[in-house]
């Protein structure tokens, strides 16, 4: 029973979200400058990964991603958005972190939370596919590995589209 649960909740973590679009949120950048969600969209599919300094697994899914981000290139035009729900206390570790292990990634910092709360983030890792128009068109939480193949999966379907 606790395998069948296990599996049920697995295949629930992997969810198509209908027609919502990535909210329009200050928040700042790696350069500590304040920037509008907004300004990602509108060129190119977006993977957007929230993680905090504590959360092995966001660590993990975030390293793998930037260590076949060379690769995933070559298949489509994506750009990698990593969102550190860390607090202000932890700002700065989490800017040192991301920083220090050289992910080829834009970089933000959502220290009150502004944008986690806006697009209903509960638990880390969180993981989404906003398509070139804005519009969320996958989710994912938790991690395991090569779950992120799921991701640049969804991003090469949707430039396909284009």
């Amino acid at each position: 029973m606790k395998k069948v649960l296990g599996l049920i909740g697995a295949l629930l973590a992997f969810t198509a979200v209908s027609a919502q679009s990535l909210p329009d949120v200050k928040i700042e950048n790696a350069d500590g400058e304040i920037i509008s969600t907004a300004s990602l969209t509108g060129r190119k599919p977006l993977i957007i990964s929230y993680w905090s300094i504590a959360c092995k697994p966001c660590l993990q899914e975030l390293n793998a991603i930037n260590d076949q981000l060379e690769e995933w290139r070559e298949e489509a035009d994506f750009d990698v958005v990593a969102v550190s729900v860390d607090d202000v206390r932890l700002k700065a570790t989490a800017k040192a972190r991301a920083a220090a292990l050289g992910w080829d990634f834009i970089c933000l910092f959502d220290a009150n939370q502004t944008l986690k709360r806006a697009m209903n983030v509960s638990l880390t890792p969180q993981s989404f596919v906003v398509d070139a128009d804005g519009n969320i068109v996958f989710s994912h939480s938790g991690y395991t590995p090569g779950s992120e193949q799921l991701l640049i999966d969804k991003v090469i379907e949707i430039s396909k589209k284009k």
